[in-house]
């Protein structure tokens, strides 16, 4: 399909996150209870080159700071981060998490100095190296956090950090560590003027799960995605503008494509990218749609009738449900999206004058698939 620059079937499961370092020449996954570190060609296959696996269950996220050293986390409720070796090995150090309930998101702040790890313990881990024990300490933001976090972000001054989770509420924390950060990081910062750790900068309340949320720094724009089919965009100002999916399914990961572009993508199987203009933000193009099924017009009265109130829009949730119970599957009459199960995750893959170019996404079917905007 013309929207498709490449695809690959990495593993058998699904991959909940996946990264690559800064020159985009390797890639991490997340699978199953290990990591899979992969060498990209260009257009071939990716070469499988470690296996990190010191974890002894499912690993949620995985990321990679811009010197290199992968972080993962785990519903072990541990994080490890990986320091490369010159033989192409990594070699792992112990972080001090100090948290009860699996780990489920991960990200290094752009300075590669610190990374935030959330959880379902209600607790945010923001952790930093310490020399003397050779090892990950870290620092903890509890409140106002009354559930699970779901997604973090840095913005680019790597000290402002954004976070949603199934309370319902998008949050913009300080990261701030003395002695790490400096005052100059944020001297000109639109969100206020003093960031003592832990202090909550804003929130919105959504009242559906926070699925993924990001940072566009340039404009100091916040994005999220929720489980009410939902993108939101917020900024200082507090001003808010909201879109819904046309397709009425939630979005479980989206990507700033430039200052005025967003990529989304999950339970749909591909992305929609929306735009903004002059009266606020629309749907722009959907990505790698899928064919929609022939409409047939059953015989008035027949069992299919009310099932056929909105076959304009494909095959109706009951016949697909109906078919699923009847013969196990769905008939192949409808052409699929290049992934078959929902997308978990997108990142920028090429960037051209502060634009991203081509984005990758992960998804439960174990493809890895790289698609051209």
């Amino acid at each position: 399909m013309s929207d498709i620059a490449a695809q690959f079937k990495l593993v058998k499961g699904p991959i909940y996150s996946h990264c690559f370092n800064t020159d985009r020449s390797l890639l991490a996954i997340t699978y199953d209870t290990d990591c899979y570190v992969y060498k990209l060609g260009a257009s071939k296959q990716p070469q499988l080159v470690a296996v990190l696996p010191d974890h002894d269950k499912t690993v949620t996220a995985v990321d990679i700071s811009v010197h290199g050293r992968i972080v993962t986390c785990s519903q072990d409720r541990n994080a490890i981060v990986w320091e490369p070796l010159s033989n192409g090995t990594y070699k792992p150090t112990l972080v001090l998490l100090r948290i009860n309930r699996a780990a489920t998101c991960v990200s290094w702040a752009s300075t590669g100095y610190k990374f935030a790890v959330g959880s379902s313990a209600r607790i945010i881990a923001v952790c930093y190296y310490e020399q003397e024990n050779d090892w990950w300490v870290s620092k903890h933001i509890k409140k106002p956090i009354k559930s699970t976090i779901n997604a973090l972000s840095w913005h680019a001054n790597s000290v402002l950090l954004a976070c949603g989770g199934t309370d319902g509420y998008a949050r913009v924390f300080s990261g701030f560590i003395k002695g790490l950060d400096s005052k100059e990081q944020v001297a000109s910062s639109p969100w206020g003027e003093k960031f003592p750790f832990g202090s909550l900068v804003r929130e919105w309340y959504q009242g559906a799960w926070i699925h993924d949320i990001k940072w566009r720094s340039s404009i100091d724009h916040v994005a999220y995605v929720a489980h009410d089919g939902s993108l939101t965009i917020v900024d200082y100002t507090d001003s808010q503008y909201s879109i819904d999916n046309p397709e009425g399914l939630p979005f479980k990961t989206l990507c700033w494509i430039n200052d005025h572009e967003i990529l989304a993508a999950g339970f749909s199987n591909h992305p929609v990218l929306f735009s903004e203009g002059s009266n606020g933000w629309k749907l722009s193009k959907i990505l790698d749609a899928p064919a929609k099924a022939p409409v047939r017009t059953p015989a008035i009265g027949s069992d299919d009738a009310d099932e056929d109130e909105n076959a304009n829009f494909g095959m109706s949730a009951l016949r697909k449900f109906k078919e699923l119970d009847l013969k196990g599957k769905v008939s192949q009459h409808e052409e699929k999206s290049t992934h078959e199960n929902a997308i978990t995750e997108l990142s920028p893959y090429a960037e051209s004058n502060n634009n991203v170019t081509k984005v990758s996404s992960v998804a439960l079917d174990g493809k890895l698939v790289i698609y051209k905007l």
